[in-house]
């Protein structure tokens, strides 16, 4: 069932960590829109997904991550 979910992402210091993270959330399975917000220290994700994925895949990355 598609859901809109925002995640909080610490770690974040430059545009860089954005497209890393922005990257690895597209990765995972039934994402179907991602926004990190640099500014906000936040993800905001739609699709259909589980949240354990989505902090999986940003902690991958070398961020925290939880739902926010």
């Amino acid at each position: 069932m598609a859901q809109t979910k925002t995640f909080t992402v610490t770690g974040m210091t430059c545009d860089n960590c954005v497209q890393h993270v922005t990257k690895a959330i597209k990765e995972v399975p039934g994402v179907t829109s991602v926004e990190v917000s640099l500014g906000e220290k936040k993800a905001k994700v739609e699709g259909d997904f589980e949240d354990v994925k989505i902090i999986d895949a940003i902690v991958e990355e070398g961020y925290e991550a939880a739902v926010a």
